[in-house]
């Protein structure tokens, strides 16, 4: 395997500018998923004025760990070196044993976190679960009533939560008139290329009216449902989406670094995938989960809620071209469940972007990366299996 270089500057003298239309597609994508704020407006997640939450290192040789995927013997090394990671880090026992940066990344980066923001906002849900802000299994309509007129007429927040309502929603990446396209042109990522599209988020939501199957019955990914959880947190809350992560998650959990949102024409920060911050912060992210909703002493979301999101999932709804990766999966609270029976579960992202959590072994993993293509199940079975073998190595 070769090691994949990384792109020079777009913006430095004599290099090509980066086409808006293709800023998030290869090569670009090398570069700008670390200068997201340079290209897009944006708003901050602040981390508030408290200490960082503390991180120990203890860190381990996992170069030469070998494992095989997809039929092929492969090293951690070589997987680094080939797969368009950006940075990787492992936490095991609560401390740090591997923390890698490439591809120009530092300590401060902030990287995109594409959908892997879907798993931040669906534990500030759960945040507000506990509080009793919001009710999981109220009608959505009782929170957004103008969605009476949609096709989550009759949704519950649950179903948005799980993406199994019945709305049609087109995820397809590459087709040039799907609903993916038209939420990348709401949210400011993409121009329009159809005057007659919506301009920003909320209007694309009021825009949804077929229906594909009854509510509940189906897991479908659809990243707009993370929007619609966005807009009942926010109503609830009476406070906008960037700020309630800051106050409810970012500041409490000790970040250390702000991260940031991209934001669309209206100020609605993107809930299913324009989150940006840095690898440690992302591994903060996920000590809390494996400390079951705790971090330094504070308890932040309850580890009812976290069971409930690693053990609560219907698989009967989970199949199709999603077992390609999780063949025992399942999808519950805006996170993946890639075991049902030892209840590892994880954020995903486009692109590469991975979060791995399994509470069992005290173990998760970090993987920000920039791959040349949308999604990759050779890629992502490759990734999930390196991590694996680096759990199976440090005795987990």
């Amino acid at each position: 395997m070769t090691s994949i270089p990384p792109l020079r500057d777009p913006t430095a003298a004599g290099n090509p500018l980066i086409p808006r239309q293709d800023w998030d597609r290869a090569p670009w994508n090398r570069w700008t998923f670390q200068h997201v704020r340079d290209l897009l407006p944006t708003m901050p997640v602040l981390r508030g004025a408290g200490p960082a939450s503390i991180l120990p290192t203890d860190l381990q040789d996992i170069e030469a760990i070998t494992f095989v995927a997809e039929g092929r013997a492969c090293t951690v090394g070589s997987f680094l070196e080939s797969n368009y990671a950006d940075g990787f880090l492992v936490l095991h026992g609560g401390k740090i044993a591997v923390e890698r940066y490439m591809n120009g990344m530092t300590p401060r980066t902030q990287h995109l976190s594409q959908s892997v923001a879907k798993s931040v906002v669906g534990t500030v849900a759960g945040i507000l679960i506990d509080r009793r802000v919001v009710d999981p299994a109220a009608l959505l309509t009782h929170y957004l009533p103008e969605l009476e007129a949609t096709a989550y007429r009759g949704a519950t927040v649950q179903h948005v939560l799980d993406m199994t309502s019945g709305v049609v929603f087109d995820e397809t990446y590459t087709t040039l008139d799907s609903h993916m396209a038209q939420l990348d042109v709401a949210s400011g990522w993409k121009d329009r290329r159809n005057p007659n599209w919506p301009t920003n988020v909320w209007d694309l939501i009021l825009s949804l009216k077929d229906l594909e199957c009854p509510h509940g019955t189906s897991f479908r990914y659809r990243s707009i449902e993370t929007d619609v959880l966005s807009f009942v947190l926010q109503r609830a809350a009476a406070t906008p989406l960037a700020e309630l992560v800051s106050r409810e998650l970012w500041a409490p959990m000790g970040a250390e670094e702000d991260a940031y949102f991209t934001v669309d024409a209206a100020g609605y920060a993107l809930g299913d995938g324009g989150f940006n911050a840095t690898l440690r912060d992302y591994a903060r992210f996920a000590l809390l989960h494996l400390r079951g909703g705790e971090i330094d002493g504070k308890r932040i979301v309850s580890n009812e809620w976290l069971a409930g999101t690693r053990f609560g999932a219907d698989p009967t709804l989970f199949g199709g071209i999603y077992q390609e990766v999780l063949p025992a999966g399942a999808y519950h609270n805006q996170f993946w469940i890639e075991d049902t029976a030892r209840g590892v579960y994880m954020a995903r992202g486009v692109f590469g972007q991975l979060i791995y959590i399994d509470p069992v072994a005290d173990f998760a993993a970090i993987v920000l990366s920039s791959w040349p293509e949308f999604v990759s199940t050779t890629r992502m079975r490759t990734a999930l299996a390196a991590v694996r073998a680096i759990r199976g190595a440090l005795g987990s």
